[in-house]
């Protein structure tokens, strides 16, 4: 067997490969800017059946698989799939990027050429503090527009490897920038919202055309057109790059079924049941011994449990490490066979077209398992519009650089970025700055006037990015800029007197600090969540030679122990910003100077140093008591924390009432489902009684409306995000300590009271999972949880 070293360059080699701008094969579909060419377009082609719109997309999608000989099959099992020049179908990339906005990180996206640039919104982390369902719609419609553009002028695909969805468990993984935060309903409402928009499903186009994308033209139900396809990735849990000995090529992720049913997969199952998303990609890890893209349990539950209907993509390159580096298998062959059997349908990588021949031969796969593979890779191109023709003779053709980067996208885009910035600390209301009240600023920080690192992981090319201290220039002119540090790893002090110097000489400081990529990104986890090098120190002398107290911006996804500024009463004001995106730069201004009422929240825990002591590769949610493992994520951590979940200030404050909201709901013994021994099917549980969701006929009769009256106290009008938890009855054992159950983000009007509802579905919402891995629904006194308020609601049979 080959060692962890060459097996490393193997799949660094495999991965440059795919990134290697193969132009005679990416050229005809995503490059077709000066030579269009589609399959179906030109007429002798066109009497096949797979061209004839008429006919369903099944049918049409067996009738080309038909055609194919083992060896052009074989040809489409890559993401850079090659062209079937005798049937006049071109080659397609389907490897395109689209996380917050389009990216380079995919050969099916370019830059060079009449689209310079594309809006750079921000980092996902940074839009889920905004807890805004609306807002995530949205963004993916306009980044959904941009990729649809791109692929008109020949610099993009139609696929696109977004959202990632994973849950931020450990605070160190330096990928959890790209997620949504930690909590599984969170993540599993984002990917909804995020596949809908980018999919194209009820969406109001720029010609002012409704297209109702969802529904099906065919017996299959939920294969109906898409604009774009997105692909919901990394299945499952995949949340470690590098820590210790262990990477994510070839760590075997240790999950106890009830914390694989209740929390590293509800995103996936939602991304398919509500966003019907069209993709999903399998990730490097195994799970319990199993890799994740050899897993026939992962895989298959995704079609037959969810109603999965697309293509299943490999992480590149995760069918070779089922060999290379997982040991899973005995050969490349082997490797190939196991993923194809499991349901993978594309390997992004070259792995399969190398040796699924040879599998072949071998008699470890049967054509048909190509064929299953081609069916699904082809109903998605079809559902995309890809064999209809000239794709650019609609009125998605009219789509170009035009509509790139336009004015009303830069506004969306500063609007998520104001929405996500989250509020942590301010200090006898020293925020906002008053415009003109401070006759000079100082800034200082090595990213404060770096437009570059403004997007995180998996950005493009910004279209104007702004720096803070160009944003802070529309409310002040007499602004002065020292780094301090020469960049975020902060090796030396040899900034620090000209910053102190400025600070001094200023009437308010501003501090930039916290993370950047050579901290966090793919395949580098961090060690440490305390600021980088001598970041810590730089605050101290400037907090030292300020006039006043210092306001602290903190930068980066992963959460930072800042106890130190949080319990300093020289630093006033701090404030979380992410990854901003291009127009961070002018968010951040007016939040501090109050043209906007910060009302972002934190999606993830923020822990202690001391947290760096629990082992990352320990995959357990529950707290173990007996050996001082902590838990994790504010469902289960019982340790100190620096910031907790959901917490973020504003301008104002507020008030809750609950308005109407019931506190009996009886479970008729018409709803529910008698078990086979004639018994209620109910189980005890340390006392209590519950009963399995699956033997609840219908859950219709349970849901409810909770209505919230929000009261803004303060003199300043702004945007909230309403929070409902629920808690279990205390006597049920081992259910989270409280969990999010709804919640909503609605604009307040100063000393006025704004209402909202909530809606609950107990079934969903107030049920956990037993050790099983099975959901139940407690039978008892549930408490609902608002700022402070509480309510029960009793339930019974």
């Amino acid at each position: 067997m080959y060692s962890i070293e060459w097996r490393l360059l193997f799949i660094l080699l495999e991965i440059l490969t795919n990134l290697l701008p193969l132009l005679p094969i990416s050229a005809s579909i995503t490059g077709h800017h000066s030579n269009p060419q589609f399959p179906c377009q030109l007429r002798q082609h066109q009497s096949y059946p797979f061209c004839n719109t008429s006919l369903p997309i099944s049918a049409r999608a067996q009738s080309l698989v038909s055609l194919l000989t083992p060896s052009e099959k074989i040809q489409q099992l890559s993401n850079n799939a090659s062209q079937i020049e005798r049937l006049g179908i071109p080659a397609y990339e389907w490897w395109s990027e689209s996380l917050h906005g389009i990216a380079t990180n995919g050969p099916g996206v370019s830059f060079n050429g009449s689209i310079p640039s594309a809006t750079s919104f921000p980092q996902v982390l940074v839009m889920a503090a905004s807890f805004n369902r609306s807002l995530w719609f949205t963004v993916a419609s306009a980044i959904a527009v941009e990729a649809r553009a791109m692929y008109n002028v020949g610099q993009a695909g139609l696929t696109f490897w977004a959202p990632n969805i994973n849950i931020f468990r450990d605070p160190r993984w330096g990928r959890g920038q790209e997620t949504p935060g930690e909590d599984p309903m969170v993540a599993a409402a984002y990917a909804i919202e995020y596949v809908k928009g980018f999919q194209g499903e009820n969406k109001q186009d720029r010609f002012g055309e409704k297209r109702v994308l969802k529904g099906s033209d065919d017996e299959d139900g939920d294969s109906g057109k898409l604009l774009l396809s997105a692909c919901c990735k990394h299945l499952t849990a995949y949340d470690l790059e590098k820590w210790e000995n262990f990477t994510r090529y070839t760590f075997n992720a240790v999950i106890s079924q009830q914390d694989l049913e209740e929390t590293y997969q509800p995103p996936f199952r939602s991304c398919v049941e509500e966003g019907r998303a069209s993709c999903l990609m399998c990730s490097y890890n195994a799970v319990n011994g199993v890799p994740s893209c050899a897993s026939k349990a992962l895989l298959q539950k995704a079609r037959s449990d969810w109603g999965f209907k697309g293509y299943i993509t490999s992480d590149c390159d995760a069918v070779a490490t089922i060999f290379e580096f997982q040991q899973y298998a005995n050969s490349p062959e082997d490797a190939v066979a196991d993923a194809l059997k499991a349901g993978v349908d594309i390997n992004c990588g070259t792995y399969m077209l190398r040796n699924t021949q040879s599998a072949l031969e071998q008699g470890k796969i049967r054509e048909e398992d190509i064929d299953r593979a081609l069916f699904n890779l082809f109903s998605v191109q079809l559902r995309l519009g890809l064999f209809n023709g000239d794709l650019l003779k609609g009125h998605l053709g009219k789509l170009g650089p035009q509509d790139v980067c336009s004015p009303e996208h830069r506004k969306l885009a500063l609007e998520a970025a104001k929405q996500g910035v989250v509020l942590l600390k301010n200090d006898k209301k020293f925020l906002p700055l008053k415009k003109n009240r401070f006759a000079s600023l100082a800034v200082i920080g090595p990213t404060a006037n770096d437009s570059i690192n403004l997007g995180g992981g998996y950005s493009g090319v910004p279209c104007n990015p702004t720096s803070f201290v160009e944003g802070f220039k529309a409310y002040t002119q007499k602004i002065s800029y020292a780094a301090g540090c020469l960049d975020i790893p902060c090796d030396s002090d040899s900034g620090f007197t000209a910053a102190i110097h400025l600070a001094r000489k200023a009437d308010v400081a501003i501090v930039v600090a916290g993370l950047d990529s050579s901290q966090e990104t793919e395949d580098l986890d961090r060690v440490s969540l305390l600021l980088p090098g001598k970041q810590m120190d730089l605050i101290s002398v400037i907090v030292q030679a300020s006039k006043r107290p210092v306001v602290l911006i903190l930068m980066g996804g992963g959460p930072i122990d800042v106890s130190f500024a949080k319990n300093d009463p020289r630093i006033a004001s701090i404030l979380w910003v992410g990854y901003p995106g291009e127009t961070g730069g002018q968010a951040l201004a007016e939040v501090i100077f109050g043209k906007f009422n910060p009302g972002g929240k934190l999606p993830m825990t923020w822990y202690p140093e001391s947290f760096t002591n629990v082992p990352m590769n320990d995959m357990r949610m529950r707290p173990d008591p007996s050996s001082g493992y902590p838990g994790r994520t504010y469902r289960f951590y019982t340790g100190n924390t620096v910031y907790e979940f959901g917490h973020g200030l504003s301008y104002t404050n507020y008030t809750y009432n609950f308005l109407s909201v019931p506190t009996k709901l009886s479970l008729l013994a018409s709803s529910v489902v008698v078990g086979s021994n004639n018994n209620m099917p109910h189980e005890r549980a340390d006392g209590l009684d519950s009963i399995r969701i699956d033997e609840v006929a219908t859950c219709d009769a349970l849901k409810f409306y909770a209505h919230i009256s929000v009261i803004n106290n303060g003199d300043m009008d702004g945007s909230h995000v309403v929070m409902l938890f629920s808690r279990v009855p205390a006597t049920f054992t081992g259910a989270p300590q409280k969990q999010l159950i709804g919640f909503d983000r609605v604009h307040t009007v100063t000393h006025r009271a704004t209402e909202t509802s909530i809606l609950v579905d107990p079934c969903k919402h107030l049920s956990v999972v037993n050790e099983q891995g099975t959901r139940v629904l407690p039978l008892g006194a549930h408490t609902l949880m608002l700022e402070g308020l509480e309510h029960s609601v009793s339930i019974e049979i």
